[in-house]
């Protein structure tokens, strides 16, 4: 009983504990803060090497639709329905069954 007293005592060891307790849970850079800001860290480089890999595949598709022009004007009439003066287009749309 008399050790106890004496660690209550301690002021070094209080305060110690004082700042333990403050840093863990009172403080705005906290554990649980610290956490959440790990974790949207790791999310943001994943979505940096997602959108990296990105980037270099419409590269690519970008040199390759330039360098031709049959591949151009295929890109063109698929992904913005182009035609040519003369020509109609028919846009099939698939039905959805539930």
């Amino acid at each position: 009983m008399d050790s106890i007293k004496k660690i209550l005592k301690n002021y070094y060891l209080m305060v110690g504990l004082f700042f333990v307790v403050w840093i863990t849970f009172f403080d705005s850079n906290d554990l649980y803060s610290q956490y959440k800001l790990a974790s949207k860290l790791r999310n943001l480089k994943a979505d940096k090497i997602y959108y990296t890999q990105k980037i270099e595949e419409v590269k690519a598709d970008r040199e390759e639709l330039l360098s031709n022009p049959e591949l151009l004007e295929k890109f063109a009439r698929e992904k913005y329905l182009m035609k040519k003066p003369s020509e109609d287009v028919y846009i099939v749309v698939p039905s959805v069954n539930d």
